[in-house]
């Protein structure tokens, strides 16, 4: 399961300290649960594009595992984590370099304590959203009563002035000694690049080099507030457009012929 992406090492001989761009919270239309409508290469192209070396395509419920899609990105020189956005008893946790046989077993959060204890130091979790109140949050209480499940929290996207839902989870990030998290959560190819997280580029970029770096706090955000258009794009997406999709396609998504990251079956 180690996954791992080549970089040079001049920078890192020389002296230079250069940084590594990573969203670890995205969807594509290989989500079985969303009706979205760009598929996994054209996410690797904006990414290469806006200089992104680190993403993980977390579905939900599910683990990304498309092949094809993984020898995409180590030839455009992204490291892609397998990954997961679970909801386990109502509550959503993003698992990072996980498989999908871990996953499916995940029923409590007892079983996530056992997964982190048998997997170490490579795998890491995140709350998303925590404190939003729509979707599977997880709200303070649980997530204080399990903080031992999670390796770091997320700043949500979704933010503007007074309306910033991520102020407790900062504060709970500092009570709790857990780095803050800045992601996408993309459901649109357009929301992608904005917000995410940089890192001191490692000698060799591994998952767990990534991971060991968060740990370390060596995170630096990127999370610009919201504009009133980012913010009505955003309302309309969830309360229009993505319900109509959904409607209209049956929970199913459609085939993408753009590029070598082609859907390997057929949803019904």
């Amino acid at each position: 399961m180690k996954a791992s992406s080549t970089l040079g090492r001049d920078e890192q001989r020389n002296g230079a300290r250069s940084w590594v761009k990573l969203d670890l919270h995205i969807h594509t239309l290989d989500d079985r649960l969303d009706a979205l409508d760009y598929c996994a290469h054209q996410l690797l192209e904006r990414a290469q594009a806006l200089g992104f070396g680190v993403l993980a395509i977390t579905l939900h419920d599910s683990v990304f595992q498309r092949t094809d899609v993984f020898e995409d990105a180590a030839r455009m020189g992204i490291l892609l984590i397998s990954a997961a956005e679970m909801r386990i008893n109502g509550a959503d946790i993003v698992l990072l370099n996980v498989c999908a046989r871990e996953v499916e077993a995940l029923r409590s959060f007892d079983d996530v304590r056992r997964l982190r204890a048998a997997r170490g130091e490579s795998i890491f979790t995140f709350a998303p959203h925590p404190f939003y109140l729509m979707g599977g949050s997880i709200g303070g209480k649980r997530l204080v009563e399990n903080i031992d499940c999670f390796d770091a929290i997320e700043v949500c996207h979704f933010h503007k002035g007074w309306f910033d839902r991520n102020r407790p989870a900062r504060m709970l990030a500092a009570k709790f000694a857990r780095p803050l998290l800045a992601t996408s959560d993309a459901h649109q190819l357009s929301a992608f690049g904005s917000h995410y997280t940089s890192i001191p580029r490692p000698v060799e970029l591994t998952a767990e080099n990534v991971f060991a770096a968060l740990r370390e706090g060596e995170g630096r955000l990127t999370s610009p507030p919201c504009s009133w258009k980012d913010l009505w794009g955003i309302l309309h997406f969830m309360f229009i457009e993505h319900p109509m999709r959904k409607r209209q396609r049956g929970h199913a998504h459609a085939g993408c012929a753009h590029g070598p990251a082609r859907p390997t079956r057929a949803e019904s």
